[in-house]
């Protein structure tokens, strides 16, 4: 399942706000929750506890937090540009300003890893990084996501 070429304007955030990685991860969480009409207080627990385990920081900017959720009907992803980059614990130790959010059933099996491997490969793809901190709004946020599984 290609969730990053199938992102709607609603599931981008062109210019949060958050100033760490805790108000992130809480902005993250209630957005999925009010799209996917569960709870966000659940949402952000269930990243919190993932990244317990490890950072999801994977370097160069970019975060990909995951995290298993009761209720959840499918795969759902949701992604975020960081107005000011935030310290997030990465890898590389380089603050983040590009995140994407996945969340996944609570029942499901391990199909999420190929989901986690593709959007990993998809946003780190050569000169990703620099369109999406160019982008000017959601909408051209979501068409150069969209252009990412042609390329």
């Amino acid at each position: 399942m290609d969730l990053v070429g199938h992102l709607e304007p609603s599931q981008i955030i062109a210019a949060s706000q958050a100033t760490n990685k805790d108000q992130l991860l809480r902005d993250l969480a209630a957005r999925a929750a009010a799209t996917l009409k569960l709870d966000a207080r659940d949402i952000y627990l269930a990243i919190k506890a993932r990244e317990a385990l490890g950072s999801t920081g994977l370097g160069g900017g970019f975060a990909l937090p995951h995290a298993r959720i009761e209720g959840l009907q499918h795969m759902f992803g949701l992604f975020a540009r960081i107005a000011r980059p935030v310290p997030y614990d990465a890898i590389d130790d380089v603050p983040v300003d590009l995140v994407f959010l996945l969340l996944i059933p609570a029942e499901a099996g391990g199909e999420h890893l190929a989901a986690l491997a593709a959007i990993s490969r998809q946003l780190r793809e050569r000169g990703c990084a620099g369109r999406l901190r160019e982008a000017a709004n959601a909408d051209e946020l979501c068409g150069i996501l969209r252009g990412l599984q042609h390329s």
